[in-house]
């Protein structure tokens, strides 16, 4: 049958279609049904979005669950675990029980009116010295702060900070006036104050710390330092002033302190009030100005005290102080270089006097130090000064000792000097072995005996006792300084209920005190002066790095290399250079 012959079969719209008989027809194919689709509409953008209110009490109990529920140890199991912290808290405690009740016993004898006006100046000095150290604290942390992950997304919701912060700036506030009260009335108590007059004294301290912590956060909100760091100078400048005046009555420059010590003048009871008042004021316009508080500001306090914590938990005191000499030469900025002069030792020697004249403030401390003999002989304490003196000048030399710091910290960078560990480390005592003996030779009036209430020596044990404390206060900071930090790759130790801890961690919390301790304690017990100095001889022989095992090793290995060098040459006939020491 041809094509044209065919007949088609009628289509769908009327038209005639033809199939062959035997081909069956296909069925029409299925289509699907087109979704409705919907206009779409514009993107929006998250600047343009009306924020959402959000409940911050629902958005704090969600924060705790998540804090709490995720801890894998309660507060409970911890003070069953660290009986042995309880015990050294309760051991330490009764020990400044019966450290106050002996000063109180040796004082009430000074009976001098040069000794009692002394007593009377003392806590000045202790209130203006704690509250100069709160005023320090709450500028550089903050006094409130903000985690890194909390100024990430916290601090960027559609909330008022002023609901998420204020709590935490009271908890501020009541730890520093608990800390100060607890210092203030413990100065108060071993000056031989009443105890009616240490109440005072720790209510005045508590009350000013709190009123200064409250100001800070006041000025935190306004995002000023300038007027938290002029109180700080001026408290520091009256506490300064009280310990000269508490000297020169000592030394009988002055008859008597006069206005200062009139028990008629309640200057406890001024200084309580001022605290009073700005803690209500002052904590109260902080509390109303929190939401206006900058993240950068709160997160660096944040991060700061993240630092700190980390450093704690290693129990490394320098490592505190490094963050705070890092977080301090940032805000500097930079400084302008100076050239050094000198080559060898007498190099790293010029550099150490050259930062010293550079950075004059790192001798406060060491000027401020030269007036606790002083003050400690004015109370008739004059048998305690080696071991208070010693730990005062510790603290007062370990800013000089910042090139000894690094160098300890950094091996590679020590190792690439041409010379051995321990003439670095001499090279890098001698400046602050000429201000200690600056030191003790300032203070050795002091250790003579100046007033009524010390104890008299020869100019020549005078001297020797002055020499001795500044020998303990130097090798106690350069132990500080150099002391190493726990090593985590070696084998845990079982600690009691503290559970596994790597070596040295202990060791850390006496680092330096030891020292001061073994050096100066000979005197306390009224031994021979010599048992002093062989110990300071021994402790200087150890600490400048005298039988270092780092640099014994490499000593080692460089006569193992030049001995195989030696036996190439004579089985080959040829010179082998040795490899350079490393």
């Amino acid at each position: 049958m041809s094509k044209k012959s065919r007949r088609r079969a009628p289509s769908p719209s009327g038209a005639a279609q033809t199939t062959p008989p035997d081909v069956q027809a296909a069925p029409p194919p299925v289509v699907a049904p087109q979704p409705v689709l919907e206009p779409v509409a514009p993107p929006r953008v998250l600047i343009d979005v009306t924020p959402e209110p959000v409940s911050e009490a629902v958005l704090r109990d969600l924060m705790r669950d998540w804090r709490r529920g995720r801890a894998t140890r309660h507060l409970w199991d911890m003070i069953q675990d660290g009986y042995v912290a309880v015990l050294a808290t309760v051991m330490i405690g009764a020990m400044l029980v019966s450290m106050v009740i002996r000063a109180q016993g040796a004082v009430s004898a000074c009976t001098s009116a040069s000794c009692q006006s002394s007593r009377t100046l003392l806590p000045w000095a202790a209130l203006c010295g704690v509250l100069a150290l709160t005023l320090m604290v709450s500028r550089i942390f903050g006094p409130v702060v903000a985690s890194a992950a909390e100024g990430f997304w916290l601090m960027e919701a559609p909330i008022k900070r002023a609901r998420i912060l204020w709590g935490r700036l009271v908890s501020v506030m009541v730890a520093a006036i608990v800390t100060a009260a607890v210092f203030g009335g413990l100065i108060a108590a071993l000056s031989g104050s009443s105890w009616a007059g240490v109440v005072n004294w720790a209510v005045a301290a508590g009350l000013g710390a709190g009123g200064l912590t409250a100001l800070a956060a006041e000025e935190q909100t306004a995002d000023r330092s300038w007027v938290i760091r002029t109180l700080q100078w001026l408290v520091g400048l009256v506490g300064l002033t009280a310990l000269l005046t508490v000297v020169a009555v000592a030394s009988g420059w002055l008859a008597d302190a006069g206005w200062f010590s009139s028990s008629e003048n309640r200057f406890d009871l001024i200084v309580s009030v001022v605290g009073a008042v700005l803690l209500i004021g002052a904590g109260t316009l902080a509390i109303m100005r929190l939401d206006e508080i900058r993240r950068a500001r709160l997160v660096s306090g944040g991060s700061l005290v993240a630092g700190m914590q980390g450093a704690m938990y290693a129990m490394d005191m320098s490592l505190m102080r490094d963050i705070l000499v890092e977080r301090d030469a940032v805000a500097r900025g930079h400084v302008r270089p100076t050239k050094g002069h000198g080559t060898g030792l007498a190099a790293l020697v010029y550099r150490d006097a050259q930062r010293l004249v550079r950075f004059p403030k790192q001798l406060i401390l060491l000027l401020l130090s030269v007036v606790v003999p002083y003050a400690v002989g004015a109370l008739g304490l004059g048998v305690l000064s080696p071991v208070i003196s010693g730990l005062v000048l510790l603290t007062a030399i370990v800013p000089l000792l910042g090139m000894m710091r690094v160098l300890s910290r950094t091996g590679g960078l020590a190792r690439s000097f041409p010379f051995t560990t321990a003439q670095v480390r001499t090279a890098m005592m001698v400046v602050p072995a000429i201000a200690a003996l600056l030191w003790v030779v300032a203070v050795t009036p002091a250790f003579a005996g100046l007033g009524s209430g010390t104890a008299h020596l020869g100019w020549t044990d005078a001297s020797i006792h002055a020499g001795v404390t500044g020998l303990a206060g130097l090798l106690g900071a350069v132990r500080w300084v150099t002391a190493k930090p726990p090593d985590y790759n070696k084998p845990m130790m079982q600690m009691g209920g503290f559970g596994a801890m790597p070596p040295g961690m202990i060791g850390n919390l006496i680092k330096g005190i030891d020292i001061v301790a073994l050096v100066s304690l000979p005197l306390l017990f009224g031994w021979s002066y010599w048992i002093s100095v062989i110990i300071a001889g021994i402790s200087f022989f150890v600490l400048r790095g005298s039988m270092n095992m780092t640099d014994m090793q490499a000593a080692q290995e460089e006569q193992k290399h030049q001995l195989e060098a030696a036996k190439a040459e004579a089985s080959t006939g040829k010179k082998k250079i040795p490899p350079p020491r490393r």
